[in-house]
């Protein structure tokens, strides 16, 4: 697996793991899997692993704390704070803050992270006090590098003027364009990488599902809005086409997918979700895999999913 860097400097492997799944919103989990789809991630070359407090109120990040116990410097560790431990969600406070990383810390059992992000904007706390505080996480050793999620172009540009920010993570794929444009151009002006998460378009890009009664019991996509109604109708011919073209390069759509994002730039590195191993061999082997500059207009005349990315999207581009 090749690298790539995002801001100030900070190398991870070109695609990462993400590993909310594993543990909270797609129904049952199963930890012994999960926790040998990581070792099996680092065994394949991807080195960087995403969590958050969030996922199963601090579950996900004790899951990840176990699977990296005793190889701790082989990982690039990112996980985020948004209030899963108090009463305000999302909370930028700087006293939640400062509670929020010891708590990430204990449960993924190291002493720092390698990337710490804002996991929401709190519309009531200027991103100046936020970031102010997270700085002081860096300047203390917890913290090597800060992140924003699902911020506007005008707040990163405020939280960067406070300390450099290292990345964005924010939602990217075929069907979910959003950071192109303003959100894009500001970061690579400022010299910071996008991390994107859902490049399979929460799995349905890779043809797992063709409707949420498929889905377990449990599974947040059940009531999704891009999964119901005229929405399903119109984004299952959209996967239609991405299962054509993968179908005539002898790949799987998933692999499109995720070929498509990394096209993007070499400061773009996606970070595809599995709990099982079989599926992340297929996402991996996405690397290797050259779209030509006719299967990429192809690809971009599909257009966008129909159907808001959130049931609420208040949260997101703030």
């Amino acid at each position: 697996m090749e690298k790539r860097t995002l801001g100030q400097g900070l190398v991870v492997s070109e695609q990462g793991l993400g590993c909310m799944g594993m543990s909270a919103f797609y129904g049952q989990s199963d930890d012994t899997e999960s926790i040998a789809t990581i070792h099996r991630a680092l065994e394949l070359g991807i080195t960087f692993l995403d969590t958050a407090e969030m996922y199963g109120r601090g579950v996900n990040e004790e899951l990840v704390g176990r699977a990296i116990k005793g190889r701790r410097d082989e990982f690039v560790v990112a996980t985020k704070f948004i209030g899963a431990f108090s009463d305000r969600r999302p909370d930028g406070r700087p006293e939640y803050i400062r509670t929020a990383i010891e708590g990430s810390l204990q449960r993924l059992g190291t002493d720092h992270v390698d990337l710490y992000y804002q996991h929401r904007v709190d519309p009531q706390t200027p991103i100046e006090e936020t970031v102010g505080a997270m700085a002081e996480l860096v300047a203390a050793g917890k913290v090597r590098h800060l992140g924003l999620s699902e911020a506007s172009a005008e707040t990163i540009r405020r939280a960067h003027a406070v300390h450099p920010i290292a990345a964005l993570q924010s939602e990217y794929s075929l069907w979910t364009r959003d950071p192109e444009g303003p959100i894009l151009d500001t970061l690579r002006e400022l010299g910071i990488g996008l991390v994107a998460y859902s490049p399979l378009g929460r799995g349905f890009l890779a043809g797992r599902f063709t409707s949420p009664d498929e889905l377990d019991d449990g599974d947040f996509r059940k009531n999704h809005p891009r999964f119901t109604g005229e929405n399903l109708e119109r984004n299952v011919k959209l996967a239609e086409h991405v299962k054509a073209l993968a179908e005539s390069k002898g790949v799987t759509p998933a692999q499109v997918a995720i070929a498509w994002v990394l096209s993007r730039g070499d400061d773009v590195v996606p970070i595809p979700g599995t709990r099982r191993r079989t599926y992340l061999e297929q996402n991996a082997a996405a690397s290797d895999i050259e779209l030509t500059a006719q299967e990429l207009a192809e690809l971009d005349e599909i257009g966008e999913a129909a159907g808001d990315r959130y049931s609420d999207m208040s949260a997101v581009n703030r």
